[in-house]
């Protein structure tokens, strides 16, 4: 049994539907599995894993959890991952971030802190384990669909920033690899997944375009008005304040250079960013 965490989200989803179709049996834990519309195959359960309650059930037979950090960062990783200790469950795949550098430089913003402490609570559990270092995700760009819909201009502050975006599908087929994986070549192993390519800000968008038929640009605005829109329930303004500044420093070079590891763990390359926006041109019509 495979406990999947943000079972409804992007990636979440997609590996649902990668381990059944592996024969695997799931467990996908979300908050409103009436509204969740996962496959039949799998054992839907309810779990609101930022809030206090028994975690036993919900791991209770697991052999892998799947830890997404949408599903709650701080202490509802290390309830979880003392759960799944005190539950036997022998490894957890951990969904991270690029932005984890196993150096000094892990403090120097937010989402580095939140999953390199993630990745030190996994750690130190004493389970097999396999870290998913995902670079920016190119699902991050569905913030500009409204945007698009409505005008066809997305607003940035730094159309230049240079990126390696990863599809969704391709971060789950890696995690499927690791916890479906019987020789142990991918425990202890911390994976830095990226898309095939290098693109720009502004090469997106007019990739977006292309798959919609629709004519997008790109209009500058401050970083402080970036920040601001970015900003939200999970992400205080000082911390999108960072992560504006971090991809002005990204204008010069990208902060996460291409990567093979799809290529290694699976046996195929990874899907490029047209392919992805093919994939979501209805999001953005």
């Amino acid at each position: 049994m495979i406990v999947v965490t943000g079972a409804t989200g992007n990636i979440g989803r997609c590996l649902v539907d990668r381990l059944l179709a592996d024969g695997a049996a799931v467990r996908a834990l979300t908050r409103d599995p009436a509204r969740a519309a996962l496959p039949a195959g799998a054992e839907t359960v309810r779990a609101d894993l930022t809030g206090a309650q028994d975690l036993a059930p919900l791991l209770a037979g697991a052999d892998a959890l799947f830890l997404n950090l949408a599903a709650g960062g701080g202490e509802a990783v290390t309830a979880l991952v003392d759960a799944a200790v005190a539950a036997g469950v022998r490894r957890i795949v951990l969904n991270s971030s690029m932005a984890v550098t196993d150096t000094a430089a892990d403090d120097s913003n937010h989402i580095a802190r939140m999953h390199a402490d993630a990745e030190r609570r996994v750690r130190d559990s004493g389970l097999e384990w396999t870290f998913v270092r995902g670079s920016n995700y190119s699902t991050n760009t569905l913030a500009w669909a409204p945007s698009i819909r409505a005008s066809g201009v997305v607003r940035e502050a730094h159309p230049g920033a240079q990126g390696s975006p990863v599809h969704e599908a391709d971060l789950a087929d890696v995690a499927a690899v690791a916890l479906l994986d019987r020789s142990g070549a991918h425990l202890g192993q911390a994976y830095r997944v990226t898309g095939p390519e290098v693109l720009t800000v502004a090469q997106q968008v007019a990739e977006i375009g292309r798959a919609t038929g629709r004519p997008t640009q790109v209009e500058q605005i401050s970083e402080e008005a970036a920040a601001e829109a970015m900003a939200g329930p999970h992400l205080p303004l000082e911390a999108a304040r960072e992560l504006v500044r971090l991809f002005g420093a990204m204008v010069h070079a990208p902060s996460f250079p291409v990567s093979d590891a799809v290529e290694r763990v699976t046996g195929r390359p990874g899907r490029t960013y047209a392919e992805w926006a093919r994939d979501h041109a209805a999001d953005f019509s």
